[in-house]
C-alpha cells in the first residue's frame, strides 16, 4: 500500500475534467515502476455517475458523497480526505494544476507534512524516488525535483500527459465523509464562462494582444476560436486595458496553457506571456513586427496585419468545416 498512488479527481457539475483522465494515465505508468496500484478519490454530492465514469478506466474509485462537498472548499475536502489517506498510507497523490488543484495540494501538503511539486510536465520514479520536471523562466530552463519522502504530492499541467485508456477491472466504493464544524461555507459558484471551452484544457487556443488595436476587435479572436473549436485567450496588455476579462489571460499572472496548437494574434511575446504558453506543441504567431520576440519560439510565423489576416483565416476555416 505504501507504493500505491491516489489520483484526486476534479469535476464541474458532474462533468469530469480532462486533466483527471491525464492524471490517471500518468499514474498508471508510474505505478508499473513503483509496483503499486492506482486508486481515485472523487468528492461531491450526487456524484455516483461521475464515479462510474472514472471506474471505466480500470481503477478502483472511492466516492465521498455528502451535501457539504457539493461545492469545493479546501476545508471540506481536506477534512474528508486526510483521515482516509492516513489509514491507507499512499506514496503519491496526483491532481491537476488547476485553481482547485493548487489550493487543495497546498492544504494537503501542510496537513500531511508532504512536499508538493506544482505545474509538473514530467513524472517518473528512480529507485522508488519520485522525480518531477517542469519548465521555469518562460520555458528556458527545465527544473528537476526529486521527492525523497514517504509521501509526496504532484499537480500536473493540463494537456501535458497522455489520456488514460479505458479498461476493465474498475470498481466503485463509497467512503463515509466525516466533516465537522466549518469556518466558512461555499453557498454558490458562479461560472462566467459557462458554455465556453475551458482555456487550460483546450486543444487549441487563440489569443489576442495589443496588435488587434481596439476592444471591439477582440470579437475577431472569438470568431476565429469558434471557427476552429478553440478557446479564446488574451495577453496581459489587453486585460489590463479592460478589453477582456482576467479569466481569459494567458501568462505568468494569468493561466498556463499547453494546447496542441497556440495561435498568438498581435502579441509581441513579452517574457510574462511566454511563461504561460511556451510549452504549447505548435505555436503560430501573427505580428506586423518581424523582430517580435514571439517569432523566436513560434513554429510558424506570419508577418502581417492581424486585422487583414484573421478575417481571411476565419473565412477559409468556415469553408473547411
Amino acid at each position: 500500500m505504501a507504493k500505491d498512488i491516489l489520483v484526486i479527481a476534479e469535476h464541474r457539475g458532474g462533468n469530469l475534467k480532462k486533466v483527471t483522465i491525464e492524471a490517471i494515465g500518468a499514474a498508471k505508468k508510474l505505478a508499473v515502476d513503483l509496483g503499486g496500484e492506482v486508486h481515485v478519490a472523487v468528492l461531491g454530492s450526487g456524484i455516483q455517475p461521475t464515479a462510474k465514469e472514472i471506474s471505466s478506466y480500470g481503477v478502483p474509485v472511492f466516492v465521498f458523497d455528502d451535501s457539504k462537498l457539493e461545492n469545493y472548499s479546501y476545508e471540506t475536502y481536506s477534512q474528508a480526505l486526510v483521515p482516509f489517506i492516513e489509514n491507507r498510507g499512499y506514496k503519491l497523490f496526483i491532481m491537476g494544476a488547476t485553481p482547485t488543484g493548487r489550493d487543495l495540494s497546498a492544504t494537503l501538503s501542510s496537513r500531511l507534512k508532504a512536499p508538493v511539486a506544482t505545474e509538473v510536465t514530467g513524472l517518473k520514479s528512480e529507485n522508488g524516488t519520485i522525480v518531477t520536471t517542469r519548465p521555469i523562466f518562460a520555458g528556458k530552463v527545465i527544473s528537476t525535483f526529486a521527492m525523497d519522502s514517504d509521501r509526496a504530492i504532484v499537480t500536473i499541467r493540463p494537456n501535458t500527459f497522455e489520456l488514460s485508456e479505458k479498461a476493465d477491472g474498475g470498481s466503485v466504493e463509497t467512503v463515509p465523509a466525516t466533516i465537522g464544524d466549518l469556518k466558512a461555507i461555499v453557498k454558490e459558484v458562479v461560472q462566467k464562462s459557462a458554455g465556453r471551452i475551458e482555456l487550460t484544457e483546450a486543444d487549441i487556443v487563440v489569443s489576442g494582444g495589443r496588435g488587434i488595436r481596439e476592444q471591439g476587435n477582440y470579437k475577431m479572436i472569438e470568431d476565429l476560436a469558434e471557427a476552429i473549436g478553440a478557446a479564446a485567450g488574451a495577453s496581459r496588455a489587453i486585460v489590463d486595458a479592460g478589453w477582456v476579462d482576467h479569466s481569459n489571460q494567458v501568462g505568468q499572472t494569468g493561466k498556463t496553457v499547453s494546447p496542441k496548437l497556440y495561435i498568438a494574434v498581435g502579441i509581441s511575446g513579452a517574457i510574462q506571456h511566454l511563461a504561460g504558453m511556451s510549452t504549447s506543441k505548435v505555436i503560430v504567431a501573427i505580428n506586423t513586427n518581424p523582430d517580435a520576440p514571439i517569432f523566436k519560439i513560434a513554429d510558424y510565423g506570419i508577418v502581417a496585419d492581424a486585422l487583414q489576416t484573421v478575417p481571411l483565416m476565419i473565412e477559409e476555416f468556415k469553408k473547411l468545416s
